[in-house]
């Protein structure tokens, strides 16, 4: 028997957003599967991180996913995203629920140096540790409890109204130029989705918060760290009651 593969090692902003747009993948099927915006005859059965998931098998559903997490990536490599976030809509247009990633404590890394190896400060001189690193495993434990709550949350969310629709959406930190270009991948989200400054102060979307919040999991390995929660909105909550 051959010996097992050495474990790889989470020391590049690039094995940083190879992981976690591996993650968002698995999540966003598993949102859509859970919160029943597509038939369950629709879904496969497979594994991710050792743990049985569903994966929608129409070609068109599965291209949009890759598009949209490809897409995420190339914001990913200019360090601008604070938030991603997967949001459904009533058949009305409505925000019924948002299932928040929080990326913002990723580490800040030049284009150019994403294949760089990280150094950490251990201290001074001979103490500094260049190129240390988390093993893939220990992230993937964690990602695997991540996934197990989001396949979970439909016994505590609630069924949706008929017709949701879905979209995905970039929360940038403060200060940063929205990516406009062509091809243009992304566009304004709805004024109630975002947040900005008027004179002296800060505005906040209504839908931003919601105004029940479901924690899912925070993921810490070194310096991969994410956080993940539900909101849901006032529409849901009075669709619910």
């Amino acid at each position: 028997m051959p010996p097992p593969p050495k474990p790889l090692h989470l020391t590049t902003a690039a094995s940083l957003h190879q992981t976690l747009t591996s993650f968002l993948v698995v999540a966003f099927h598993t949102i859509l599967y859970e919160r029943g915006l597509y038939p369950p005859s629709t879904f496969l059965l497979t594994r991710a991180y050792n743990f049985p998931v569903r994966q929608n098998r129409h070609p068109k559903v599965c291209r949009w996913i890759l598009d949209a997490v490809a897409a995420i990536q190339a914001e990913m490599v200019k360090s601008t995203v604070s938030r991603i976030v997967f949001v459904i809509y009533s058949e009305q247009g409505e925000v019924m629920e948002r299932f928040v990633f929080d990326v913002e404590r990723f580490p800040v890394v030049p284009e150019k140096e994403r294949l760089t190896e990280f150094v950490r400060e251990g201290g001074e001189g001979e103490d500094r540790l260049k190129g240390t690193g988390v093993s893939a495993v220990d992230v993937e434990e964690q990602l695997r409890a991540a996934v197990r709550k989001l396949a979970y949350c439909g016994g505590k969310l609630g069924e949706l109204p008929e017709g949701c629709t879905y979209t995905v959406v970039v929360e940038l930190k403060d200060g940063v130029e929205p990516p406009i270009g062509h091809p243009q991948p992304w566009i304004p989200s709805e004024p109630s989705l975002q947040t900005g400054k008027k004179g002296d102060s800060e505005r906040i979307g209504s839908d931003l918060g919601g105004v029940k919040t479901v924690p899912v999991r925070a993921v810490e390995a070194g310096e991969f760290i994410l956080e993940s929660w539900i909101e849901e909105g006032k529409s849901k909550i009075d669709y619910d009651t």
